[in-house]
């Protein structure tokens, strides 16, 4: 899936830029809502970031507002949240749709390559992860998937090929 570090993203300070500089990287991209009740998976995947952020891993959360309503904030508020409830240090993009004709260029592409249940490409709920490996395959986990059961998934990706 090479086209998915070229695809536009916005920061959380509104910035136009695109994933390039993750292209080799393991990645685990989530779409994150502060009010939601998978939102303690926050702790989780930052766990993660930490763990494996040395061996060329990142976390990328998407603040979404589709489900429930249940990131009503502004960039402001998510950032200052993040930051004093899970001391969030990985990257969270601009607020983004991930369903429908206004969803993210990055999101499309992650639902192509990695269709949900019976083929279905839409994003079900808030904290739907998408693991993507160096080769740049996708695996779509589902929002009941806590971040500390992908550790085998992540540690596989993370093997380097020889």
């Amino acid at each position: 899936m090479s086209d998915l570090y070229d695809v536009a993203v916005r920061t959380a300070d509104g910035a136009e830029t695109t994933l390039a500089g993750y292209r080799g990287k393991v990645l685990l991209i989530v779409n994150v809502a502060s009010k939601c009740g998978f939102t303690p998976q926050y702790a989780g995947l930052e766990a993660l970031h930490r763990r494996y952020g040395e061996r060329g891993f990142a976390v990328l959360g998407f603040p979404c507002n589709q489900f429930g309503a249940q990131e009503p904030g502004d960039a402001a508020e998510i950032a200052s949240f993040c930051s004093l409830t899970y001391d969030v240090s990985f990257p969270v993009f601009g607020k983004v749709d991930v369903n429908g004709a206004d969803a993210a260029p990055v999101f499309r592409a992650l639902k192509k390559a990695a269709p949900g249940v019976l083929g279905s490409e839409a994003v079900k709920w808030n904290f739907t992860k998408f693991l993507v490996g160096r080769d740049g395959e996708v695996t779509r986990f589902a929002p009941t998937t806590k971040p500390e059961e992908l550790a085998g998934a992540i540690e596989a990706a993370l093997v380097e090929p020889s």
